[in-house]
């Protein structure tokens, strides 16, 4: 079955990988962020792959720029079917560093970005036979970590508005699900990039794999939560 989706939030990295898994398997997908030449030579590389893609350079934390974006990928490909919150940001701080503007900005990206593209992309569900929201967690979404205040702060408030939107959309059909992201994920890193040494890390492969598993759950055993990590972390 053909669906149309969108990635919020994407980068080079993990963000990219989940876009071209979304349509790898067949979605036409709305590309979501504030770089726009990113997203334009993403969307030229699915395009050339056979895939339907479009750029939308978005700032997630407008109304209106959401409103238009979500239109946009309306009008080309039809309602939308799948939402991935993966956008998420926060300086590195703690409490004594932090900045107000700084804490805000973190909770904007995170939780009211996710909050805007949700309430479009619901209305597109409801009136369908249901969809697939699954934002973007991290090992900071369920524990606190010193020194990165405003990101931890945004985190359990985004997975606290997955769980309460997976209660409220569940009956109505809506798959809402929370991936918590506990470590650090593969990078395409440059040939003079220093070395991690034994640091494990999730394959962005591996984890759209997840993501796409997500999708297709039968209606009869969702997941609201998936936590992955690499098999060499402790729980």
């Amino acid at each position: 079955m053909s669906r149309t989706a969108v990635v919020a939030g994407v980068g080079p990295n993990l963000g990219a990988t989940l876009a071209r898994k979304l349509a790898d398997e067949g979605c036409a997908v709305g590309l979501f962020a504030r770089s726009e030449s990113h997203i334009e030579e993403l969307e030229s590389e699915l395009r050339t792959g056979g895939a339907d893609a479009l750029a939308v350079p978005t700032d997630i934390t407008d109304p209106e720029a959401v409103e238009r974006g979500f239109e946009r990928v309306r009008e080309a490909f039809g309602p939308v079917d799948v939402l991935i919150n993966h956008a998420g940001g926060g300086s590195w701080q703690g409490i004594r560093s932090i900045s107000a503007k700084s804490f805000e900005d973190a909770w904007r990206i995170g939780a009211l970005g996710g909050l805007l593209c949700s309430k479009e992309a619901i209305e597109d569900m409801l009136a369908a036979d249901g969809g697939t929201i699954v934002f973007t967690g991290a090992t900071s979404s369920i524990r606190g970590r010193e020194g990165a205040l405003g990101f931890s702060s945004a985190k359990f408030a985004v997975r606290g508005m997955a769980e309460s939107m997976a209660r409220e959309l569940g009956p109505e059909g809506i798959h809402v699900a929370h991936v918590v992201i506990d470590g650090h994920v593969q990078r395409r890193s440059p040939p003079d990039a220093p070395d991690r040494g034994d640091v494990e890390t999730l394959h962005p492969e591996a984890i759209a794999d997840s993501y796409w598993h997500l999708v297709e759950q039968d209606r009869s055993a969702w997941t609201f939560e998936l936590d992955l990590r690499p098999h060499t972390e402790e729980f």
